[in-house]
């Protein structure tokens, strides 16, 4: 019999987490691993530790540091806690007036550390409620008002509450669209939009300075510093986005699928569509309770091949006009619509340019510059559409946390539609975060005003195209174990042609200074992206904030030209193709 022993160091990493281990069931998961030897499953887990990426922490459920578990959320809002009460009482200096936290004005009134307190909600993943538990009890413990909502709940909910709370800070509990064995943490700033460096850095750092866990003070779920809300939050976001969106405006009907993907946003969906005046729409049974192991699909992102496909059925049987999807936590939309022999889903940047021309003309007349914004690596019909209405326009780095805050250095400026390519959408500024609840709202108004006037939403992106030019768009991934390294060779040798033509520019957007907005990265944040331009094409490389890979964006815009569309189309395809093959290439000899 061969006995397998685990390197010193390793185990004695291993016995000081468990030591410290608040969770009965993970102390014996990590015990297990020791004795079964299994060195390489533990060396993973003590890697390192789960760090801030592009929306929060997020991992398997699991034991160790590199995982999910109520050890991680522990430590992580310990130091959520810590960083909040220093930078109370700093007032609105250093760091405290980047948005994030309650300084010497906020609205304070509960007598916390952190002025207005905490938001936290959470999904109905597995131990989602217990990581949420434990967060609102290590919040009281260092004596900071929490505000619970009532669980679980979708993610616009929670960043809608924090600023209608006047809280410090929101967390939730939720890893989105990612697959059942994962789970996360979101934290949001009292502006009620995700954590921005420098502060997700600060919250790391402290972390990393913790002393041993069983001496961070957890309250009693019972704590008098806990409130658990009802339905009254509920019912201001609905208010809210009913309000900035707008009602049922059109005597149309329509027949419509929707499906929340086992997730959590069927309930409040359904009170939005019937508040606002919709027909209700048929629900896929399969898919209409939450349920954390997501049993008929293979991955729960309506953006995956397959993950519609109960709703189609269902919508194919109906004859219906349209199907609405959530993913899990609410924030994402995805709309389908039928097409001669079939069904077609909308691309997020083709629904992005749809809602955002609407969002435009239903905002005429409203006073004051408005701003539409979309991100670096998001098509650039949005921009084209905006100037033409004489909007302000704006593209950030990826990811909600930016498009949010995108109006924030531009004065007099009131933010009204923003959009990623990844299916997220925010319809004005109630909720500062992608929000799929309100945009579902947008599509149903928008699909009404289309079949009242006898159009549908493909003839009305028609008319966009046939305006602003054919923006084609389309991605390559690159699964590598050193993104890093391969951005930093793309650095020094960058590509003098793509797709048989030359690249006329490359920007290198972490040489940038420190600012906002601007077509092509110019004022940007400093971050890891390349962008090459291609007479007038587009290609952006990044790695991926959550996995191991490089993301690869390419745009072609082909102007109309007087020309017919189909042909503009056809000639955006016919450059397209020989771009993403010379992309493929130069990938995979990395």
């Amino acid at each position: 019999m061969t006995i397998v022993t685990i390197e010193d160091e390793l185990r004695g990493a291993v016995e000081a987490w468990i030591a410290g281990d608040p969770d009965p069931r993970d102390r014996a998961e990590l015990w297990a691993l020791l004795d079964a030897g299994d060195e390489a499953e533990l060396r993973d887990r003590f890697a390192g530790r789960l760090t801030f990426g592009t929306a929060g922490l997020r991992g398997a459920v699991a034991a160790g540091p590199n995982r999910m578990n109520r050890a991680v959320v522990r430590a992580a809002t310990a130091a959520v806690a810590g960083w909040l009460r220093d930078t109370s009482t700093a007032g609105s200096g250093s760091t405290a007036g980047i948005g994030g936290t309650a300084g010497s004005g906020s609205a304070a009134g509960s007598g916390s550390a952190a002025g207005g307190g905490v938001v936290v909600g959470c999904d109905a993943r597995h131990r989602s409620a217990e990581f949420a538990d434990e967060a609102a009890r290590v919040l009281a413990g260092s004596g900071i008002a929490v505000h619970v909502l009532p669980l679980p709940c979708p993610t616009p909910l929670l960043a809608f509450a924090v600023r209608h709370l006047a809280a410090s800070a929101g967390i939730m509990i939720t890893a989105s669209h990612n697959p059942p064995a994962d789970n996360g943490y979101k934290l949001y700033l009292r502006d009620g939009a995700q954590v921005i460096p420098p502060i997700d850095r600060e919250i790391e750092t402290r972390i990393g300075e913790l002393g041993p866990l069983p001496e961070i003070p957890v309250a009693d779920a019972g704590s008098p510093l806990i409130t658990r809300h009802g339905d009254e939050v509920a019912d201001a976001y609905l208010d809210a986005i009913i309000g900035e969106v707008g009602g049922k405006e059109t005597p149309a009907e329509l027949s419509v699928v929707y499906t929340p993907m086992h997730g959590v946003a069927g309930k409040l969906m359904l009170r939005a569509i019937a508040r606002a005046g919709f027909a209700a729409p048929h629900v896929v049974a399969a898919q209409a309770e939450p349920d954390p192991d997501f049993p008929t699909v293979a991955f729960p992102n309506p953006e995956e091949p397959g993950a519609l496909d109960l709703a189609l059925a269902d919508a194919r049987r109906l004859s219906a006009d349209l199907i609405l999807a959530n993913d899990p936590d609410g924030d994402r939309l995805a709309v389908a619509v039928p097409v001669p022999g079939g069904w077609q889903g909308l691309t997020g940047d083709q629904l992005g340019a749809l809602l955002g021309a609407a969002r435009l003309r239903w905002t005429a007349g409203e006073q004051g510059a408005r701003l539409a914004a979309t991100t670096i690596v998001s098509a650039t019909m949005l921009g084209a559409i905006a100037a033409a209405e004489g909007v302000r326009y704006a593209e950030t780095l990826t990811g909600f946390k930016w498009i949010a805050r995108a109006a924030d250095s531009m004065p007099g400026t009131r933010f009204v539609f923003g959009y990623e390519e990844a299916l997220g959408y925010a319809v004005g500024d109630v909720v500062r975060d992608k929000d799929g609840m309100s945009a579902a709202l947008a599509a149903l108004r928008l699909a009404g005003e289309a079949k009242a006037a006898g159009s549908s939403l493909l003839d009305l992106y028609d008319d966009l195209e046939a305006v602003h030019g054919v923006h084609l768009t389309s991605q390559v991934t690159l699964r590598t174990a050193e993104p890093a390294k391969v951005m930093t060779e793309l650095r020094s040798a960058p590509p003098a042609d793509l797709g048989g033509r030359p690249v006329t520019s490359m920007a290198d957007l972490s040489q940038r200074a420190a600012g906002t907005g601007g077509r092509g990265g110019a004022g940007l944040p400093p971050a890891d992206v390349l962008v090459f331009h291609i007479e007038g094409d587009r290609v952006v490389l990044r790695p991926s904030g959550t996995e191991p890979k490089i993301k690869c964006y390419l745009e072609v815009v082909e102007p109309p030209d007087g020309r017919p569309l189909a042909a503009a189309r056809q000639a955006a395809t016919s450059r397209l193709a020989p771009l993403r093959a010379t992309l493929e290439s130069i990938l995979a000899g990395r």
